[in-house]
């Protein structure tokens, strides 16, 4: 029996946040990557999304280590199979999971998956804000222990999008939000999210399922898919899932707040009626998976661009509903534990990252105590 230790959701080709390979893809070259897990198991099996490739995604073959640093390795890699077989082709808007295998891993511990795609992937399905580094170089490495091939690097994830091990846990929190939720104005490289401190508070299984700049109700090209239909895919089609954490919307009001943002345009002004009935659906999808769910009610964000009396006005609303209403089954309150004690709506300056918006590091520390109390 199989938990999802660690998963990233998959999104389209673009310019994005930081420079990436989305939009050039792959061709003759391998790709490392390393993640890290929140449950320990025996064996290990991996999940591939070309979840929007226009065309079949070729892995000519893949392997899967304990991670070192750099792109260097702890052990020597494994050889993945899929199906039996060492390579596979992933239809266009497909995915696949691999078999499993053999190689024991500890809760806390980090691997690398290296892909070795030696035909021409197209724009490849990634993840944008890694928040850690992934590396690319050509030809195949998949062998290469000392990670010395692996010329060029970036803080994108591309075409993984989950990884199981074999710990039979039904208990695993799924984390359901934007960019706070993915973890901007932590400390790069450092394993500083959210969902990084949940897991050490818990000990239970922890999904992160942000996309920097998602929205409720509305796709967008750089943001992802609107949660209310991703939900499915990026949270309720993992193994092992038992609770949802959701901490979604502070985008759907504050991007047509922003007048010099230019990836969202032109943003629908959302009242708090249309964020309440997206969070309805989304309790709706959840529970009908047996999914306990946690509603989380949104940050203060006084002061950054999000800001205006409309996005006051809805906020509010919308943190008394989550706290009043009784939809959700339980209810983390991270807009008290975080607001300043003298200005409420903003964030406290310890808390801050600098943009009045994300927390830092230690913000996230609190974010993760609140949850841990409630679940």
């Amino acid at each position: 029996m199989f938990t999802t230790a660690w998963t990233a959701s998959p999104q389209s080709p673009s310019t994005g946040f930081t420079p990436n390979w989305s939009q050039e893809g792959f061709w003759r070259q391998s790709l490392r990557q390393v993640v890290r897990l929140s449950a320990g198991g025996d064996r290990v099996r991996i999940r591939l999304s070309n979840a929007y490739g226009t065309s079949p995604l070729r892995i000519a073959g893949a392997t899967l280590a304990r991670a070192d640093l750099g792109a260097a390795l702890r052990s020597e890699p494994v050889r993945l199979t899929f199906g039996g077989a060492a390579a596979v082709e992933i239809p266009a808007r497909g995915e696949t999971v691999g078999d499993a295998a053999e190689l024991a891993v500890a809760a806390g511990e980090s691997v690398t998956v290296t892909l070795h795609l030696d035909a021409v992937s197209g724009p490849a399905t990634f993840h944008a804000q890694a928040f850690a580094t992934s590396y690319r170089g050509a030809g195949d490495l998949l062998a290469d222990t000392a990670g010395e091939g692996f010329d060029e690097t970036t803080e994108s994830w591309y075409f993984l999008s989950g990884v199981d091990v074999s710990a039979g846990r039904t208990d695993g929190v799924a984390l359901f939000g934007d960019s706070i939720t993915d973890g901007f104005g932590s400390t790069p490289g450092a394993n500083r999210r959210w969902s990084d401190a949940l897991a050490a508070r818990t000990e239970r299984p922890v999904l992160n399922a942000g996309i920097g700049g998602n929205l409720l109700l509305n796709d967008s090209a750089w943001y992802g898919e609107k949660g209310v239909h991703r939900l499915a895919r990026d949270v309720l089609g993992m193994a092992g899932v038992d609770t949802l954490v959701v901490l979604l919307g502070l985008n759907d009001i504050g991007f047509s707040e922003g007048a010099a943002e230019p990836t969202y345009r032109p943003a629908p002004r959302v009242e708090v009626g249309e964020l309440t009935a997206g969070h309805r659906e989304l309790i709706r999808q959840a529970r009908g998976r047996g999914v306990r769910v946690v509603g989380a009610t949104l940050l203060p964000f006084a002061g950054s661009d999000h800001w205006g009396e409309r996005a006051a006005k809805v906020s509010h609303e919308f943190n008394e509903w989550v706290r009043r209403s009784g939809e959700y089954d339980a209810v983390a309150d991270l807009h008290r534990a975080l607001g300043d004690p003298g200005a409420p709506d903003a964030l406290r300056g310890a808390y801050d990252f600098g943009d009045h918006l994300h927390p830092n590091d230690a913000g996230y520390q609190v974010m993760a105590e609140v949850v841990a109390d409630v679940l």
